[in-house]
């Protein structure tokens, strides 16, 4: 795997090769585990482990939540409020099951993050990119679908806006929007939609999950460095690597615990902090919320959703050009979708040779400032639409757009890197390699 020099598995016992001809799968396992990794990954390379604990707590917790939920409009909401009072356990499977989808984004955003700074989406890795991508958005449509079925106010008028985005395509958006509703509103048939899906697409996911594995398999792990692990031998090889298991393995479950502790401390003690409590009053299709907002996870792209309105000038030109087909609904459809797609379109925007941003003194600015435009429109997306929100979701909307389409392929172009280390074990050497008198102590090759 990866096609980096190891060894391999080789059955001893005889029904070991028996099973190896016939079934290889101790061999794929074992190939997996003991995989070489590079030996300088940092803290940042643990949310692997953590969103694949997120995704089998996820479907585990759901599927026996299932076993007491009704998907229907007249007994939904209270189906929910019988796991939580009569089931045994109830209150905290829901618990769990809710608050884990916000550990799951928080994992999968920290995921995406470090990935961009360190260059994880450039060849040869832009299938692993794009695949986690797709795995990002399916994970995005089951929450949402997940968030509609306790049949609470923010559910129902939560579903209400977002499909009624579908309706702002032009020429086919009414009739989209009709077959995903099942009717002209939402209602039953809306809600056991949702129900089928939120139930089908995490195995979807769990099965993206194996694919996305596979390729960085495929390719071998990113490092801090963007160095490639030298190939040319298994002894060289063995300079630049460790393998995972022991190693990686036990430090990934050391992290794991540790974020569990407090996940688990934030559902006993604070279950409700993440999300709404218009959600604990039944929907009701008469009287709605003051203010519609979706769960904390959605609120970047909903920020940019609607910062696009008619008053934009750009808005205004678009819908000029295009003789109303595009209005300004629909620019902020494409706005929220687009959002998505130019991170998606990462290792073909950003021109730079250097894969790491560790030795990219200009682009760190520009990234940090990513960040904290992120947290900006997570925060501004929960805001009302007016006053100065408005104003300070379009110019951290237009930053966004900025960064990948023209901060990125500039930065390419006239950025000058720092010096790199040649190689996997002269950066970890340096880092980690025990010092005496201010210089490494460089262990002699073997």
């Amino acid at each position: 795997m990866a096609g980096i020099p190891h060894d391999h598995y080789e059955p001893k016992s005889g029904f070991e090769r028996w099973l190896h001809r016939r079934l290889p799968v101790a061999g794929v396992l074992y190939d997996t585990l003991m995989i070489p990794t590079p030996k300088n990954l940092n803290w940042m390379w643990i949310w692997g482990i953590v969103l694949v604990f997120c995704l089998v707590l996820q479907i585990v917790t759901g599927i026996v939540l299932v076993m007491h939920y009704t998907p229907h409009v007249d007994m939904a909401f209270a189906s929910v409020e019988h796991i939580m009072r009569n089931v045994n356990g109830g209150y905290m499977l829901r618990y769990i099951h809710m608050n884990g989808a916000s550990l799951f984004f928080v994992a999968v955003y920290l995921h995406i993050f470090r990935g961009l700074y360190y260059g994880s989406y450039k060849a040869p890795r832009e299938v692993t990119w794009i695949i986690g991508m797709l795995i990002y958005l399916l994970m995005m449509a089951t929450a949402f679908m997940g968030y509609v079925l306790p049949w609470g106010q923010m559910s129902f008028w939560g579903a209400t806006v977002i499909t009624g985005l579908f309706g702002a395509i032009p020429g086919v958006g009414e009739t989209l929007q009709t077959w995903l509703l099942g009717g002209p509103a939402v209602g039953n048939a809306t809600l056991n939609r949702f129900f089928s899906l939120h139930y089908l697409l995490p195995f979807i996911i769990a099965g993206l999950v194996i694919v996305h594995v596979w390729a960085f398999h495929t390719t071998g792990n990113n490092n801090p460095t963007g160095i490639e692990v030298r190939r040319t031998s298994k002894e060289e090889a063995a300079k630049d690597t460790l393998p995972f298991w022991p190693y990686f393995v036990i430090k990934d479950l050391f992290a794991l615990a540790v974020i569990l502790a407090v996940f688990f401390a934030i559902v006993g003690f604070m279950p409700n902090y993440l999300g709404h409590p218009d959600n604990y009053i039944e929907a009701n299709a008469l009287a709605t919320p003051a203010h519609i907002v979706p769960e904390w996870y959605f609120l970047p792209f909903y920020a940019i959703l609607r910062a696009f309105d008619a008053e934009v000038w750009l808005v205004q030109l678009v819908q000029f050009v295009t003789f109303g087909i595009v209005d300004a609904k629909f620019f902020g459809v494409l706005a929220m979708f687009g959002a998505i797609v130019v991170m998606g379109l990462a290792p073909w925007l950003d021109t730079s040779r250097v894969r790491s941003g560790r030795y990219r003194p200009q682009f760190k600015w520009w990234f940090w400032l990513l960040a904290v435009d992120f947290v900006v429109l997570t925060w501004v997306g929960a805001m009302p639409t007016e006053g100065p929100y408005p104003y300070i979701a379009l110019a951290a909307a237009a930053y966004w757009f900025g960064y990948f389409l023209v901060i990125l392929p500039l930065l390419g172009v006239i950025e000058k890197p720092e010096p790199m280390p040649a190689t996997i074990e002269e950066d970890f050497n340096e880092h980690y390699a025990p010092k005496v008198g201010g210089t490494s102590l460089t262990q002699p090759a073997e």
